[in-house]
């Protein structure tokens, strides 16, 4: 059994992970801005902000991971994202997995699918921040870390329909690869990388089966 905290747990992915991980016995802290505005999520819920480096001193400690799904629409994702790496990644001894994004994932050495010339310039920003993000966690010593990125768009409607996960290169191009990944297996997939970790300091994809 492991002590989760889980930041982002309002959520439909954050959810996801809260319930997996407490259907497999483990304790789970869920941290939300505002408790009182999720009053069914379950496990342990409390107040925090991610990108408050006392926030997570505070609250991190005790826990063997913390888990990072957050997003928010109204911040700056240059700002956000390494703000909410470097709180992290300053409380010493715990594991970090992060959500990531399948755009920054390579389909060669150092050529990521963001660098695609048929990429959205208007999405840029937003995946630079999760870059950036990254970044923070790669250049901080002593953290074991890991960003797993689901390949395809998320159905939070699918049951299990299997998954895998790769630390390989993926397919070249934009868009995307076709298909759905399942919310659940994307849950299972971390929830199974904090029980046998198998991947450390990068990035991962998490396929569904097809």
């Amino acid at each position: 059994m492991s002590k989760i905290i889980i930041f982002g747990a309002g959520g439909r992915v954050g959810r996801l992970v809260a319930a997996e991980a407490l259907a497999r016995g483990h304790q789970v802290t869920s941290v939300v801005r505002d408790p009182a505005r999720h009053p069914d999520l379950p496990g342990r819920v409390v107040a925090g902000d991610v990108t408050d480096p006392d926030s997570v001193a505070a609250l991190v400690p005790g826990h063997e991971v913390a888990v990072s799904t957050v997003y928010d629409v109204s911040a700056d994702p240059a700002e956000f994202y390494p703000a909410a790496a470097r709180a992290l990644a300053a409380v010493p001894g715990v594991r970090v997995l992060v959500l990531g994004i399948a755009v920054l994932l390579e389909s060669a050495p150092e050529v990521r699918l963001l660098d695609s010339p048929e990429f959205p310039a208007e999405y840029r920003p937003f995946c630079l921040g999760h870059a950036a993000g990254s970044a923070v966690l790669a250049g901080s010593p002593g953290l074991d870390w890991l960003v797993l990125s689901p390949i395809g768009e998320f159905d939070f409607a699918a049951g299990r329909t299997g998954h895998r996960t790769d630390g390989g290169f993926v397919t070249p191009g934009w868009p995307r690869p076709e298909g759905a990944l399942s919310g659940v297996d994307f849950a299972t997939a971390v929830v199974e990388e904090i029980e046998t970790p198998r991947h450390h300091g990068g990035q991962v994809a998490v396929y569904p089966l097809t």
